[in-house]
């Protein structure tokens, strides 16, 4: 069986100290190991060691983040926002696919939510966000990763609720900032 490593942290080292010698004075015998660890625990300020184990598992969960947190570089984060104007307008098509992944969401973070929109609405929203003038590149790569929906006519289009990588994240900051 495995060793869950449990980290005791005390406030003070001497009270806990004291605290550890005066239980163990009153015990007529040593301690075994699972008494020994309940002493810890009390002298740790806790009820005993289960006290002392769930405290620890409840605040893992309540700590532990969902996803985990990914570092954005902020060297590729300079390059991407070369791609826009200080309006926050795309100036260029990206040469590389991820750097054009993190540009869409730039471009699907300004379409409206959970609005459904014509396709001449649509281009129309994509239009006033770029300059190269290919919205329907734009609207087909929106449609192509999943963050645009469109009916199987063609006719409605609808941007799909997602959650923003960290970097398109950090690009909408910056962007905001520059404006």
């Amino acid at each position: 069986m495995s060793k869950v490593q449990l980290p005791l942290t005390v406030g003070d080292i001497s009270t806990f100290a004291k605290t550890l010698r005066s239980q163990i004075n009153d015990l007529e015998r040593t301690p075994s190991h699972v008494e020994m660890l309940n002493l810890l625990a009390k002298a740790g300020g806790f009820r005993n060691f289960q006290h002392f184990r769930a405290q620890h598992d409840a605040s893992e969960t309540i700590t532990t983040p969902q996803q985990p947190i990914v570092e954005v570089n902020p060297k590729r984060l300079k390059q991407l926002v070369r791609y826009f104007d200080s309006e926050g307008t795309l100036i260029r098509w990206p040469g590389k696919y991820t750097q054009r992944g993190t540009c869409l969401w730039v471009m699907w973070s300004r379409i409206p939510a959970k609005v459904s929109m014509t396709e001449n609405e649509i281009n129309d929203c994509l239009e006033a966000q770029h300059q190269f003038g290919d919205y329907a590149l734009l609207r087909r790569e929106l449609v192509d990763r999943g963050m645009l929906g469109r009916t199987a006519d063609g006719r409605q289009y609808k941007r799909v609720e997602l959650e923003p990588p960290a970097e398109a994240l950090e690009l909408f900051k910056r962007l905001r900032s520059s404006m």
